[in-house]
């Protein structure tokens, strides 16, 4: 019985320390910074894994929020000049206008800590930070709460408080959606709870405070939306870009994460290789380095192997995040690293148009379907030098009214189509024309 070998090659080789996961971002950052050498002889610089590391220690909100939360900041810092104008304007109507200023008062000094502190560590909202801006808010909430409740008025004289709601909106583009959410959902039902314990309700005061409930958690709940779409559209936007670097791939080729994976053997390889060149590990090699030099070689015999098997198609498929959880492709013959980049193109525009924001009607079920070939099939003939590949697209997602003149425009670069509507199914058939021997 043949024994598996131990895969070492992740642990490095024998007698070589192994350092712990790093346990925060500065401790990755500065691990980072002290390895450039190391890097440079292993991981390279332009594969994900390099970049993935450098934007992991840059500061800063992700996917360009930071400017989101710079125009909510904006709006925030504006209704709090208003608020503030308001109580002025009606301080002698207060019974003690003391109360709700030192609420004011608190919440400026928040603010000015919270913006300092955003200025000076970059825009990272830690989750303690995030918990302690909350207790602050409650207590701006609590103080402005008992300061007007002699008035029995809450419409007419919450300031303070409904300020606190509003600065909630530039919070939407630093934490998650969910935990903004429960902050939202407590300061309403806090207004809530305030308005009927303090201020009658009759037909005359119903509508303020439904406009001072609203006031306080529609703003807020709109950041959170529109933060949230913002950050699909730029996510849908990078995979495009990324699925689009596949245009210009070779016929056959590996994958980013496979780009990656042959970097870090090449690491792996080089290392053994050193350590038997400067004589810390002799001939003949040891059972544990041994063991690393047959994993290698396995490791690197299966890429060879699914590089030739691997066409562009797949990969700009499988390493989507969108096309990849939408779209299945059946490709037996590898006809994909056939089509010129002009072909291509048009392919994966079509592919994004039909996607759209389709769901399956399945769980599990592709929302487009790509089959490609056979070859030779009636009407696709094949000659010495060109052939005839049809392409059936099979799309579920969106109707074929609502693809736009872009979809057909791509499909029309892929070569002449044909197109039915069955069952509610999109069935468009490509006649894509390809050399029998591309060049790239």
């Amino acid at each position: 019985m043949t024994r598996v070998p131990e895969d070492t090659i992740s642990r490095g080789l024998p007698g070589e320390p192994v350092q712990p996961a790093p346990r925060t971002r500065r401790e990755a950052r500065e691990r980072y910074r002290g390895s450039e050498r190391r890097q440079a002889r292993g991981l390279p610089s332009t594969s994900t894994g390099a970049r993935s590391l450098r934007q992991a220690a840059k500061p800063g909100a992700s996917l360009g929020a930071g400017y989101l939360g710079l125009g909510a900041a904006v709006l925030t810092g504006i209704q709090a000049v208003a608020g503030i104008v308001f109580f002025l304007i009606r301080w002698n109507e207060f019974t003690d206008p003391w109360l709700p200023a030192a609420a004011w008062g608190l919440y400026l000094i928040a603010a000015v800590g919270v913006g300092l502190s955003l200025l000076t560590y970059g825009e990272r909202l830690t989750g303690l930070a995030f918990a302690l801006i909350c207790v602050v808010l409650g207590c701006v909430v609590t103080l402005d709460f008992v300061g007007i409740w002699p008035e029995h008025d809450l419409a007419h004289t919450a300031s303070a408080s409904v300020a606190a709601g509003f600065a909630l909106l530039p919070v939407a583009t630093l934490r998650p959606a969910r935990e903004v959410a429960a902050a939202i959902a407590v300061l309403g039902l806090a207004f809530v709870g305030m308005a009927i314990a303090s201020t009658p309700i009759t037909s005359d005061t119903l509508p303020a405070i439904v406009s001072t409930v609203s006031l306080v958690t529609v703003p807020p709940s709109i950041a959170i939306f529109v933060v949230h779409r913002f950050r699909q559209l730029v996510q849908r936007e990078l995979d495009r870009v990324l699925v689009q670097s596949n245009v210009q791939a070779p016929q056959f080729a590996v994958g980013m994460l496979a780009s990656d994976e042959l970097a870090r053997l090449d690491l792996a390889a080089e290392k053994l290789l050193d350590a038997v060149a400067n004589g810390s590990d002799p001939l003949p090699l040891s059972d544990a380095s041994a063991s690393v030099a047959a994993s290698l070689a396995t490791e690197l015999r299966l890429h060879l192997i699914e590089g030739r098997r691997e066409t562009w198609l797949y990969h700009a498929i499988t390493e989507s995040d969108n096309l990849g959880r939408s779209v299945s492709v059946a490709d037996p013959q590898s006809l994909a690293g056939h089509l010129s980049p002009a072909q291509r193109d048009g392919l994966l525009q079509a592919l994004w148009q039909m996607v759209g924001d389709g769901k399956p009607t399945q769980a599990g079920s592709p929302v487009v379907s790509v089959t490609l070939g056979p070859v030779g099939s009636d009407g696709h003939p094949v000659t010495d030098e060109t052939m005839d590949v049809p392409i059936v697209f099979e799309s579920r997602g969106v109707p074929r009214r609502r693809l736009g003149p872009t979809a057909w425009s791509a499909l029309q670069r892929i070569g002449p189509y044909t197109d039915t509507v069955r069952d509610g199914v999109l069935h468009v058939v490509a006649h894509c024309v390809v050399d029998r021997h591309p060049s790239m």
